[in-house]
């Protein structure tokens, strides 16, 4: 276990943002993990624990307390059962897997972060989410000071969301999958773009390989893929989620959408269950004005994707939430909308 004091965090992230955090403690197995969240929790120690820093927001003034970062490492593939460390590098794991001829989470390669994040938001892309092959959580809980094991309906996924996503109650441990075996085939492709790329109909199967290449050759179209020459990768990839209308909601956007762009406008919209209705986040940010490249400061709209913001080289994370804050009021001014941000925010908000 590694510690350091008063140690710069936005190394340890994506966007390259924030300041120091007070205490910074690196560990490599499970006991030092538990070991370091019991300690803040008797102590009452503030505690920000980091994976791959891919889905964090930190304050230029930094972290007041101890910040964790989980390095654990562990694969192990039984049959189609895969079970992997926290710490495990997602995209890694992933590209095993495909390896391996298990199918299940290829259409998520290429997504940064660590193993243990993915279930906290229930990470998902190109109509694969984790949710549908996770079979249980192993997790530190905070509130009872005991490892516990949590299944899937425990874990109360739902659209980028989870039990997990409270800190102060659970820190995640291992990951447990199942995979399928089907002759070294994909799952059936279930989004329209992954299946206009690879020339087959949603619902067909193709090799895993070719899935997993597809898939990153889109996402580093989106500047989706980490490249640390290319600033549109500086960011948190989808900086909003999806919005996710009531029939109420959907129809006073409807009407705006109308009102704004004209009567043969139609936006995005896809079923979401009970009568909902999801609409795109990158749409309602470009057709109100944020298109791709927009801003003249050091934080920008990503000049490949609208839904990313981007630092693009020497910005703060004051200039990040400018943009952000611009974004949003945009949207809203507009089709009456509040985006929500999908990365977590760490001593500031929107």
């Amino acid at each position: 276990m590694q510690e350091r004091h008063d140690a710069p965090l936005a190394p340890l992230t994506t966007f390259r943002l924030g300041g120091p955090a007070t205490r910074l403690v690196t560990a490599t197995t499970d006991a030092e993990v538990i070991d370091v969240v019991r300690e803040a929790d008797a102590t009452g120690t503030p505690l920000l624990v980091i994976g791959g820093g891919s889905n964090l927001v930190i304050g230029d003034k930094g972290f007041d307390g101890t910040a964790l970062v989980i390095a654990t490492q562990g694969f192990e593939l039984t049959g189609t059962h895969l079970e992997l460390a926290a710490g495990e590098v997602w995209t890694d794991a992933v590209t095993r897997t495909v390896d391996a001829g298990l199918a299940g989470i290829e259409c998520l390669a290429g997504i940064p972060g660590s193993a243990g994040a993915t279930p906290i938001q229930n990470v998902g892309a190109y109509g694969q989410e984790v949710s549908s092959t996770i079979t249980e959580v192993i997790a530190y809980d905070r509130h009872s000071g005991e490892t516990v094991t949590l299944t899937n309906d425990d874990c109360a996924f739902s659209y980028r969301h989870s039990r997990f996503k409270d800190p102060a109650r659970y820190v995640v441990l291992r990951v447990h999958f199942d995979l399928e075996d089907a002759d070294g085939l994909s799952a059936p492709i279930k989004y329209a773009e992954t299946a206009r790329a690879l020339g087959v109909e949603p619902g067909d199967r193709v090799p895993l390989t070719d899935a997993r290449a597809t898939v990153l050759k889109l996402r580093a179209g989106k500047g989706m893929v980490l490249d640390p020459d290319d600033h549109d990768t500086w960011s948190a990839g989808s900086f909003f989620t999806n919005p996710i209308l009531t029939a109420t909601q959907f129809a006073e956007f409807h009407a705006r959408v109308k009102q704004h762009l004209g009567e043969d406008a139609e936006p995005p919209a896809y079923p979401a269950g009970d009568g909902r209705t999801k609409t795109s986040a990158a749409w309602l940010i470009d057709k109100a004005g944020f298109t791709k490249g927009y801003g003249t400061g050091p934080a920008r709209i990503s000049t490949k994707h609208t839904l990313a913001l981007t630092n693009r080289g020497n910005a703060t994370t004051e200039d990040l939430l400018a943009l952000a804050r611009e974004v949003v009021a945009g949207v809203r001014d507009t089709f009456g909308i509040t985006l929500v941000n999908e990365p977590v925010t760490v001593g500031v908000s929107l």
